[in-house]
């Protein structure tokens, strides 16, 4: 299956997103024939290229001679896609994306998605961008989406329709809750809610040791300068390996038993974050009788020398074990089921032909805070419903 990865280097917005499908080869004509799709008069795409950081970028701006200060409700914009003469994955694609950004909308002010009204994402460029990040998707035989965490900025403020708002934008915030995501100190807007509700409605997840055969590269380059990271968005189009494929690790491990045990949670995701593949905990009796924790961090090669770092300087441990380890992965990718709770983001899990669908513990979590029953009984009920569509799909 084609992929795109999404590296948020400085984050992601739409015309980044934009601007790097353009550089990975999605013809700028594709994306010119949006506003006259969806009746949009004045809007002009402006592509040229920048450099950042020494990186050659393409930088895409959407000029709009005409726009009026619209307050769009969701089901004008719907209304205005669905009757466009785009195509239907394009429509879905982008209907799917307006949705994420109502839904937070609705949450920051307390209100219903039905009556919440877009001011800036409600505008024409932003539309643009939206509709243009499908286009460029079915344009690409796109598949599936993945992403780095999503880079946000903190410390400054931006001005919107409401005025002066924090970093994190609270749309984007809201959007990416649940979402994997890194908090910079780099005191401007890297990811708009345009941009995290293009990840969070299409991404299947944060990629980290998965092998991926790259095609095209693009970068989408952002307004500013930034001293910090170069602003860019890299977009990586490929395929994932087949399902069922094995692949080369290493066992770091280390024998701990005086440390204070409130630390291991904290180092444990810290090294999740650094790259490690897995990381658990083992309580063992050492030597006098002593008892003890085993550290165990499965790491990618690549990553070995940074998670080494990591252990010693963050346990009072003297030495490191270093095993080589050979994992058999089955495939795996995230669908959306039909189910008695509505549609539910669940794991479809491949392995040597046979298939079933895993509950996502967040779906799980959202379903019964939602509903207030037992999560048990949300699982046995999910369990039941993918088991009796797997066995329909066989």
């Amino acid at each position: 299956m084609k992929i795109a990865y999404f590296d948020t280097i400085a984050g992601v917005s739409g015309d980044m997103t934009l601007a790097a499908f353009i550089d990975a080869g999605v013809p700028v004509d594709a994306l010119a024939k949006i506003a006259s799709s969806l009746d949009l008069p004045g809007v002009e795409l402006e592509v040229g290229r920048c450099v950042r950081n020494g990186i050659s970028a393409v930088k895409l701006d959407v000029v709009v001679s005409q726009q009026k200060h619209y307050h769009r409700h969701l089901a004008d914009i719907l209304g205005m896609i669905g009757e466009s003469d785009l195509p239907p994955a394009v429509k879905e694609t982008a209907g799917a994306i307006f949705t994420e950004v109502a839904r937070a909308e609705a949450k920051v002010h307390d209100t219903t998605v039905e009556k919440i009204h877009f001011h800036e994402v409600g505008a024409i460029d932003s539309i643009v961008d939206i509709v243009g990040a499908a286009v460029c998707l079915d344009h690409l035989k796109i598949g599936r989406v993945y992403s780095s965490p999503v880079r946000l900025g903190s410390g400054g403020f931006i001005d919107a329709a409401h005025g002066r708002l924090p970093l994190p934008g609270p749309a984007a915030a809201e959007i990416l809750k649940n979402y994997p995501t890194v908090l910079t100190d780099i005191p401007y807007e890297l990811t708009t809610p345009t941009g995290a509700a293009i990840i969070k409605a299409l991404s299947g997840g944060v990629l980290s040791a998965e092998r991926m055969r790259v095609e095209r590269i693009g970068y989408g380059a952002g307004s500013r300068e930034l001293k910090e990271v170069p602003n860019l968005l890299r977009i990586m189009v490929g395929e994932i390996e087949a399902a069922g494929e094995g692949d080369d690790a290493e066992l770091l491990e280390t024998n701990i038993d005086d440390m204070n045990p409130e630390l291991y949670p904290y180092i444990m995701e810290k090294a999740l974050a650094e790259g490690a593949l897995d990381v658990w905990l083992t309580p063992v009796i050492m030597k006098k009788g002593r008892p003890g924790i085993v550290l165990s961090v499965l790491a990618p090669k690549e990553r070995r020398a940074a998670l080494m770092r990591l252990v010693m300087a963050e346990t009072t441990t003297l030495g490191v074990r270093i095993q080589p380890v050979t994992r058999k992965k089955a495939g795996r990718e995230s669908v959306e089921v039909s189910t008695s709770f509505g549609k539910v983001l669940g794991k479809k899990i491949n392995f040597e032909g046979e298939e079933r669908i895993a509950v996502e513990f967040e779906e799980g979590k959202r379903i019964a805070m939602e509903q207030k029953i037992p999560l048990v009984e949300v699982y046995r009920r999910l369990n039941a419903e993918f088991s009796s569509k797997s066995r329909k799909n066989r």
